[in-house]
Parts: C-alpha cells; sequence; structure tokens
C-alpha cells in the first residue's frame, strides 16, 4: 500500500510539472506576438509621422517632386497633416505567405490639402509606413520597390488607404 501512495503523489507532481512548462510556454508565447506586434505599430507610428513630415515640408525624391509640379502642385508646399489613428485589422490567415494577414489603416486630417491632393499625400504616408516597418524587421528586399506587401517575422502586412476626416 505504501508504495501505490508515493507512485501516485509522484504522478501528480508530475502532471503539475507539466502543467507548469505547457502553461510557460504559452505565456511565452503570447508575450512574443505582442511584442512583435507592439514593434509593428511603433515602427508603423515612425512611419507615418516621416511620411507626414515629408509632406508637411513638401521633400520628395526628385522624379516625385516634378509628377507633383505638373499634376499635383499643392503638393509642392508645405502642408498642415494631423494623424488622428492608426488601426490594425486582422484578416486572417495568407497561405500564399504561410503568416497571418493584417491591415494598417491610418486616419488623418488636413485643412490646407483639397480632396483631389490627399490621395497623393495619403500614398506618401503609406509609403514610408511600410518603408519604417520593413526597416525594422530587416526584410526591405524581401518585397517590391513600394514594401507592399510587407513583413514581419509571423505577418504579412498590408496598407488600406487613408482615411481623411
Amino acid at each position: 500500500m505504501i508504495l501505490k501512495e508515493e507512485r501516485a503523489q509522484l504522478s501528480v507532481e508530475y502532471l503539475l510539472l507539466i502543467a507548469f512548462v505547457m502553461v510557460s510556454v504559452i505565456g511565452i508565447s503570447t508575450i512574443l506576438n505582442e511584442n512583435e506586434m507592439n514593434m509593428i505599430i511603433s515602427s508603423a507610428k515612425v512611419g507615418v509621422e516621416e511620411g507626414v513630415e515629408f509632406d508637411g515640408l513638401s521633400v520628395y525624391p526628385k522624379e516625385t517632386f516634378d509628377n507633383y509640379l505638373l499634376k499635383n502642385p499643392q503638393l509642392t508646399y508645405p502642408q498642415d497633416i494631423k494623424i488622428l489613428k492608426i488601426v490594425k485589422t486582422d484578416m486572417g490567415f495568407d497561405n500564399k505567405y504561410n503568416k497571418k494577414r493584417i491591415q494598417l489603416r491610418v486616419y488623418a486630417s488636413s485643412s490646407s490639402l483639397k480632396s483631389s491632393d490627399k490621395n497623393s499625400a495619403g500614398d506618401r504616408i503609406n509609403y514610408n509606413l511600410r518603408k519604417s516597418v520593413s526597416s525594422t524587421f530587416k526584410n526591405e528586399n524581401s518585397s517590391n520597390p513600394l514594401y507592399n506587401p510587407f513583413f514581419s517575422n509571423n505577418y504579412v502586412i498590408t496598407t488600406g488607404d487613408v482615411q481623411w476626416i
């Protein structure tokens, strides 16, 4: 009888140890995923701010500046753009890249931009957002020159059109 009780005690301790290890692994995995998402959002905010600065100061590559000078001359002058928020939407699993897909959408406002120029300004904001996240995860060359889509370790990420409010 004593041997059976000792074995039962050992089994309970073993089960508690296994349960603790499993909970720890799940907890660490969750923390790592949240850390990655925080890195995505933080670098997206940096990129958006860079995009707003470039739009606000009218600082563009020469080819872009020349194009705006012809088609959107308003964008060659400093603009007042305010970022209201960045929203992340889960889009499910992407079988092509074998990663979870998310979409980031920027909400912005500007009293100085004409409606016809907001699309171009939004494109510049999104471009800098995508470039910043790609740089954070050191995979600038894993997509196309517009960084669309762009990637983190566990996510394939796209941007929606900037929503002007």
